[in-house]
């Protein structure tokens, strides 16, 4: 049996903010976007040059008070997302580049290198470079 995750859900306040940030700040590409409703699409977007099988994120916009409460705060203050890449130091420039929010600069930890930033909405996210990282991870 093979099984993977294949997305996880991130609840945005404004589906053309939220693929603004991430397509054009974080260079990730658009999988899906079909309409739904009026007010509801499938938004589905992952890393360029992501993995196969690599796990998508499904935007999904908030529609009532409860799920309003909970953006850019998913994970209850914690890092929610790891973004795994070849180049630390290449992403580090780019999300300075384009105004990310650096929450802790750069460090090597045993593990490797590795920054926190959060996205438009407050969301924390880990960006590591594995030791020797190679293409595929």
């Amino acid at each position: 049996m093979k099984r993977h995750i294949g997305l996880i859900s991130l609840v945005v306040e404004d589906y053309d903010a939220a693929l603004d940030f991430y397509l054009k700040k974080l260079d990730f590409e658009l999988v899906e976007d079909t309409p739904l409703s009026e007010t509801k699409r499938w938004v589905v977007i992952k890393p360029k040059t992501a993995v196969d099988n690599g796990c998508s994120l499904l935007l999904a916009k908030a529609a009532t008070t409860t799920q309003q409460e909970v953006i850019g705060n998913q994970s209850g203050g914690r890092v929610f997302l790891f973004l795994y890449t070849d180049d630390l130091d290449r992403e580090y420039k780019n999300l300075r580049k384009h105004g990310v929010s650096i929450i802790r600069e750069p460090k090597a930890e045993a593990y490797g290198k590795v920054l926190v930033f959060s996205d438009l909405y407050g969301n924390l996210w880990d960006l590591i470079e594995k030791p020797n990282a190679l293409p595929g991870f």
